[in-house]
């Protein structure tokens, strides 16, 4: 429960929120405040509800002890009389900083690229400390609330990019009772049981929701063979995951298909340059040139979607290892005698000639011969990811609500993955002129440690590709980066919010892989940076939003939307489609809402007796309404759709739902 003092404070915003909308920056620099405050929503403007005074820069003449106590969030970077005034005493004694320790993830190994020297500090009583120099425990960051605002001091800047040096900031700020104002619920996230084995899904489903997950991709080779157990695990977690209104997806990690499919057919193993078993990785891969080893893996994919409730399959990184390309052997593939035979019919050279010592191509693999030949693999790649398309496409006929995505490395930005792995999406980008799939871009790890800014370089490599940028998504991957990378090895907190900025302003759709590497401390957030708001204005009791995609407002009470009564939200939280939007306080709260909707949001309406909306999806799409309706008609038909508690699931596609509670009206 939020302390009364922050009640307050939300209170005092008046009726367009209990939310922090602005900021302002003083000074003439402001080093890596803006990309801290907007990766979260908050929007630049001359007076902000949070004030910044970077170090050496005298504030503008003001009661600045009132100010806060009336509500502004006051923040100070190191030693001066306005940070003196509220406690924040610069004494004699120096440290050194180089590692770091936040409060809040003790463990978190937080490194400067570059040591500081700054003064030991004293803080005020009644400051909360939430990062400090590891070894001397010097206070680096501190704050506290006073009336209805709050005062976070920094011992140093931020550094330029924003996350230099104090990747939590945003939750400091967040714990002094700052409330992000915007929500995505637009995410997408990958999910592998073999951490989730032992969890309360009832628990995990509505915190990946609260947190803006809209589909969890589950690792679905786990499940490949039919097992009692397991399959029940997989279906409670659908039925979870569909009860807080959450896709399913079946992640294929082809040509990896399942433990025990490689142990008992070595007769169809992959095999790399060494005619070693190409066991890669945690990847097993199998050789799905062969015919009889296609059949029967497209028997097996179609049992596995037939077995289970799931609104979409990603065909994820079906192409070939490995990052070192030709230059190692050992994991170099396809080699096994299927492909070979293949080439050496199509040019008259088995390809192993070209890791072989005793054959005169070995010595020039930089020729043409081996540029020839990994032409042909790339070929190959794509000819797979269109036969396992149309794979799925043929399950879609008895299974018609189905998404499709297929995952692809990115070779635009880093352009040796085509060389190294085989992908090349000048030949990949094309099938979405004949198959309805999104394109997930997956961020390669050769440019992780690149930052935030890369991500809408990538979109304008894609867009230039192909004219279905609304098909494009982005795949981030959260984990431990193997560059030199400061000031954590793992992007979390400000650095993370700012890739999802970035990522959420350039693609249609973002995927984080994966859910369980995600810090905790990260989760509340993770929807407010994922908002693709571009620009929002408070002016008396409306706030003027315009979004690049559908996007949550955090609001109190009832709402008109462009100046009629709004039924999408809930009661701290309206909905709104893209565009540009205009909301205000309403008097009355519509007889039937809809707190939420996995889907994109075209239009609604409150009318008599009920709810009307329009919505486009490429998976079923799931509703969640205050109560259950009692009655649908869909695109003007009476319907029956599927109800699971306030759930209903509404069929792919676009489409126009009308839901009543109780009697439905009578026709004029």
């Amino acid at each position: 429960m939020r302390s009364r003092a922050s009640w307050l404070f939300f209170a005092a915003l008046g009726p367009c929120g209990a939310a922090t909308l602005t900021f302002h920056v003083a000074g003439a620099d402001p080093g890596g405040w803006p990309a801290i405050l907007s990766s979260i929503g908050l929007q630049s403007a001359a007076r902000g509800d949070i004030e910044v005074i970077p170090s050496g820069i005298a504030p503008e003449p003001a009661d600045w002890a009132k100010r806060v106590e009336s509500g502004t969030i006051l923040i100070l970077e190191g030693a001066s009389p306005l940070a003196a005034s509220f406690g924040f005493r610069a004494g004699s004694k120096r440290v050194a900083v180089r590692s770091v320790e936040d409060l809040r993830a003790p463990q978190l190994r937080i490194i400067w690229e570059q040591a500081l020297e700054v003064p030991v500090f004293d803080a005020p009583m009644e400051a909360h400390v939430f990062a400090r120099e590891r070894w001397d425990k010097a206070p680096l960051v501190a704050g506290y609330k006073r009336g209805s605002g709050a005062v976070l001091w920094l011992a140093a800047a931020p550094g330029p990019h924003g996350y230099d040096r104090f990747p939590y900031l945003p939750q400091a700020l967040t714990d002094l009772g700052l409330e992000a104002p915007f929500r995505s619920s637009r995410l997408w996230a990958f999910f592998d049981s073999a951490y989730r084995s032992r969890v309360d899904l009832d628990y995990f489903a509505p915190r990946w929701r609260k947190a803006g997950i809209a589909a969890l991709h589950v690792a679905a080779w786990h499940y490949w063979e039919s097992d009692p157990q397991s399959d029940e695990y997989l279906r409670r977690l659908i039925e979870a995951c569909h009860r807080n209104a959450i896709q399913v997806y079946a992640w294929i990690e082809l040509p990896h298909v399942s433990e025990n499919f490689w142990d008992q057919h070595p007769e169809w193993r992959e095999k790399t340059a060494l005619l070693q078993d190409a066991q890669l990785d945690w990847r097993k891969l199998m050789n799905l040139t062969n015919r009889a080893a296609f059949a029967d893996v497209s028997r097996g994919l179609r049992d596995l979607v037939g077995r289970f409730d799931w609104d979409g399959v990603n065909l994820a990184e079906l192409y070939f290892e490995s990052l070192e390309g030709h230059e190692n052997p050992a994991r170099f593939t396809p080699m096994n005698s299927d492909v070979r035979s293949e080439y050496r019919a199509a040019s008259g050279i088995d390809p192993l000639e070209l890791f072989d010592p005793k054959s005169a191509l070995y010595y020039a693999k930089s020729s043409s011969a081996m540029a020839r030949f990994l032409d042909f693999r790339s070929d190959l790649a794509r000819r797979q990811q269109s036969e396992w398309i149309a794979q799925i496409e043929e399950i879609r006929k008895t299974r018609p609500w189905l998404d499709l995505a297929l995952t692809h490395v990115d070779d635009r930005f880093d352009t040796s993955m085509r060389e190294k792995i085989g992908a090349d999406t000048s030949k990949t980008l094309p099938l979405l002129n004949q198959h309805d799939f999104t394109f997930l871009i997956e961020d390669p790890a050769t440019i992780w440690h690149l930052g935030p800014q890369r991500y809408p370089q990538i979109a304008a490599r894609y867009h230039a590709l192909t004219p279905r940028t609304d098909k494009l998504a982005i795949d981030i991957n959260i984990v431990e980066r193997y560059q030199d990378v400061y000031p954590t090895k793992q992007q979390t907190g400000s650095e993370l919010f700012a890739l999802l900025h970035l990522a959420s302003g350039a693609f249609h759709r973002v995927a984080l892989y994966f859910e369980n590497s995600i810090i905790p401390a990260d989760l509340p957030l993770l929807p407010s940076a994922a908002a693709g708001v571009q620009s929002a204005e408070r002016s008396n009791d409306t706030l003027s939003v315009s979004a690049r995609e559908n996007v949550g407002v955090l609001w109190s009470g009832p709402a008109m939307v462009d100046g009629r009564p709004w039924p999408v939200g809930s009661d701290r939280v309206v909905w709104l489609p893209a565009g540009q939007h205009a909301v205000e306080p309403a008097s009355v709260k519509p007889v039937l809402r809809l707190l939420d909707l996995n889907a994109d949001l075209k239009s609604a309406s409150a009318i008599a007796g009920g709810v009307e909306f329009s919505y486009s999806s490429d998976a079923r799409a799931l509703a969640v309404f205050e109560t259950p309706p009692s009655s649908f008609q869909i695109d003007g038909v009476e319907a029956l759709p599927v109800m699971i508690g306030t759930v209903a699931m509404l069929p792919r596609g676009q489409h126009v739902v009308t839901a009543f509670v109780g009697a439905r009206p009578a026709s004029p």
